[in-house]
């Protein structure tokens, strides 16, 4: 009984203590937990809604805004006649080029980082345009058929990995269902072990995040070279853009049809090489240095954009007319290098 007859300047402290918990309890009631608990919806931005001004953070790819871990880049360099279609691997690229080449044709060079197919071809020739379009990745590998005797010295001393059958034969394989010489395949795995200092995937410019604000709703838009036509059909299902060549709906043996969730025209000067073809073409040279118009394609609409690649080291920024960076949705991006 004696504990609750407390009196004097003791009590007294005690019952201030007292009412100045019951306060502080009743406080932290009314303001709720001060951090997310089980469930609640998080504050912190997916990668893909991140400011288009900056690049992908760790965990993301730089090339597709998909959560990805670092690995090197290798780029194929694939035929695009209609004796080399359904391609294979295509549809597992981060990015996917277009290049006009000799007689009007394009042929791609695809890049691989975030997933490795277990094939992809046919493989076929480089270009020396490529070397200039690569840099901005740094250091990759490029696998590739062959080239020209004179492009040779050229391709071995610029600053790639170059990967062609004769350095890497291990990852090559012919198929012989196919005729010759649209039936070279290449083994990912294999032609990277063969370029183990490869660089890894790197800011080239790109940016992911919400859609700009305006542009144009289209279903379908056309690109035309002197002897090859793209279409690209938007599925609102599949939430992409739906590849076609010269009319054909694009499919690959391994993966279904050919899809992008961005696409980008670019405008380019495409101009006469000093090299020609055993049939006496021209090889273009296309040139990715500079600016330039473009019109990026995503989610339904067409934007029209403008590019800057001020040198051949640093990467390729998209903007809007007015100057701000154009974000692409997450996904595999084509960049079809037009003719202006």
């Amino acid at each position: 009984m004696a504990a609750s007859g407390v009196r004097g300047p003791v009590g007294i402290a005690i019952a201030v203590v007292a009412a100045v918990a019951v306060a502080l309890a009743l406080l932290l009631s009314r303001c709720g937990p001060t951090g997310p608990g089980p469930g609640a919806p998080t504050t912190s931005p997916p990668p893909s809604a991140s400011p288009p001004d900056r690049p992908a953070g760790p965990g993301v790819s730089p090339f597709t805004g998909l959560p990805a871990r670092p690995a090197p880049v290798l780029a194929v360099k694939i035929d695009n006649v209609r004796a080399a279609r359904p391609h294979t691997g295509l549809g597992a690229a981060d990015v996917v080029y277009v290049e006009q080449v000799e007689a009007g044709l394009t042929r791609f060079l695809a890049v691989y980082s975030s997933r490795q197919p277990p094939r992809v071809g046919p493989v076929r020739s480089a270009r020396e345009s490529d070397v200039e379009l690569l840099r901005q990745f740094g250091r990759p590998a490029l696998a590739y058929s062959g080239v020209r005797s004179a492009l040779k010295g050229f391709l071995q001393d610029a600053p790639l990995y170059a990967l062609p059958p004769e350095r890497a034969p291990a990852a090559y394989v012919r198929d012989p269902g196919r005729p010759a010489p649209h039936n070279l395949y290449l083994r990912p795995e294999r032609a990277l072990a063969a370029a183990p200092d490869a660089g890894r995937a790197g800011d080239i410019g790109f940016r992911f995040g919400p859609a700009p604000p305006g542009g144009r709703k289209v279903d379908e838009h056309t690109v035309r070279f002197p002897a090859a036509r793209y279409a690209f059909a938007w599925s609102a299902a599949e939430r992409r853009w739906l590849v076609s060549m010269d009319g054909t709906a694009a499919r690959t043996t391994d993966g279904g049809r050919v899809g992008a969730g961005t696409v980008v025209v670019q405008y380019v000067t495409v101009r006469p090489s000093a090299f020609a073809d055993r049939g006496g073409n021209v090889t273009p040279y296309t040139e990715t240095v500079g600016s330039g118009t473009a019109l990026v394609l995503r989610d339904g609409k067409a934007h029209d954009a403008r590019w800057s690649r001020p040198s051949a080291t640093g990467g390729t920024s998209f903007t809007t007319p007015s100057g701000t960076p154009l974000a692409f949705a997450p996904g595999p991006v084509w960049v079809v290098l037009a003719p202006r």
